[in-house]
């Protein structure tokens, strides 16, 4: 009788020890994914020659784009501004050359231009000299959060504005390479691993006006400002 009771005690343990045992065997494989995802990573962002050139490539950055006010009217009542404008990013060796365009209605005057900022250090670069690049996020009107702006790139994706530069890489190197670069913006130790001094977000805003054009730049540091001139 006693072994008749441990035989039907483990029968009754089965199931539950078969499902402890999937979710070992669940966490195993993921573990082994973010190993490998980040072996990848790490075999691109510190071992890669081809990506070391692309940034080195990488020019003294000016201007990079420009917003012009297409529309600015006030509602029937007079009382709810909207502005309408062409946000346009223009090709590296091209300033004639539209990569990007896009148009947005936002309320108010008040425009806030959002990107994401990456600096390199010496050791990603094989010149010596400072290299950042950027990504433009979304737009939005000081009525709006920031998260409910209206989005620019594609998050995780490769601008246009990249593409010459980073075109020698292959097409996978480049996907873990751009969808890798906002996750590692909180983590400041492994961005020192992987060569890369900063990744922040910075916000430029103006109070848009029509005939005027809002021409943006980036300085090889990382630094971010609009310049305005009268349009022609």
């Amino acid at each position: 009788m006693a072994i008749l009771r441990k035989i039907f005690r483990l029968l009754a343990a089965l199931p539950t020890l078969i499902f402890v045992l999937i979710i070992i065997g669940a966490i195993y494989l993921v573990a082994i994914g973010i190993y490998k995802g980040g072996t990848a990573l790490n075999d691109i962002l510190t071992e890669n020659k081809a990506l070391k050139k692309s940034i080195t490539n990488l020019t003294e950055e000016s201007k990079i784009g420009y917003a012009k006010v297409i529309d600015q009217k006030k509602d029937a009542n007079g009382k709810v501004l909207t502005t309408t404008l062409r946000f346009v990013e223009t090709a590296r060796d091209n300033e004639l050359q539209k990569v990007l365009e896009r148009e947005y209605t936002i309320e108010g005057d008040i425009i806030h231009f959002d990107a994401l900022i990456v600096k390199f250090s010496d050791k990603m670069v094989m010149d010596g000299r400072k290299r950042s690049l950027y990504l433009w996020r979304r737009i939005y009107g000081e009525k709006m959060s920031p998260e409910s702006g209206f989005p620019i790139e594609q998050f995780g994706a490769q601008p246009m504005r990249y593409y010459e530069i980073f075109k020698d890489l292959p097409l996978k190197e480049r996907q873990v390479f751009w969808s890798a670069i906002w996750d590692l913006a909180n983590n400041p130790d492994q961005l020192a691993e992987y060569g890369i001094s900063a990744i922040y977000g910075s916000v430029t805003y103006s109070q848009l006006r029509k005939g005027l054009i809002y021409i943006f730049r980036i300085t090889p540091t990382g630094l971010l400002y609009p310049e305005v001139i009268p349009e022609f």
